[in-house]
């Protein structure tokens, strides 16, 4: 055996069906298309998510809930992941965050309150929790908070 002698086993390949060749073919005439009617034509395309004239699916879920298009999305920080990547005296601002890759997005940045401050730092947020701007305070550091 070689790479000469392979092939496919029997009956795995079939000849593709040529549709419109005439009645023997059993597929002549229509071209299993039926008749008439927008979908024998050439070009006939169904809307997304038509079903025959029934009442879709999409409309005929009742409506839920609230999408607040005002709502500011933020990228989160927390105290651990800047005790542990910034030496005390530090000024952290989003452009520092960023270089560091402890933010990847352009959203505005929120200080959030997990793990311990071991470092005195200058953090320059957008947003902070409460307990976070309490935690920084207490270590010895400031809080700034952009517009």
């Amino acid at each position: 055996m070689d790479l000469s002698n392979l092939k496919p086993p029997k009956g795995a390949n079939r000849n593709r069906k040529r549709v419109g060749r005439g009645p023997g073919s059993g597929l002549g005439k229509t071209a299993g298309r039926g008749s008439k009617g927008a979908q024998s034509r050439s070009g006939y395309k169904q809307k997304r998510g038509f079903e025959g004239g029934q009442m879709p699916l999409h409309r005929r879920l009742p409506k839920r809930g609230f999408h607040n298009p005002f709502r500011v999305e933020y990228a989160v920080v927390n105290l651990d992941d800047l005790s542990a990547k910034f030496a005390a005296g530090t000024v952290v601002t989003p452009d520092v965050l960023r270089a560091t890759r402890l933010v990847t997005t352009k959203q505005p940045i929120k200080v959030l309150a997990r793990g311990d401050m071991s470092v005195a730092l200058t953090v320059k947020a957008h947003k902070f929790s409460g307990k976070a701007a309490e935690k920084i305070a207490a270590a010895g550091g400031s809080v700034e908070t952009l517009a």
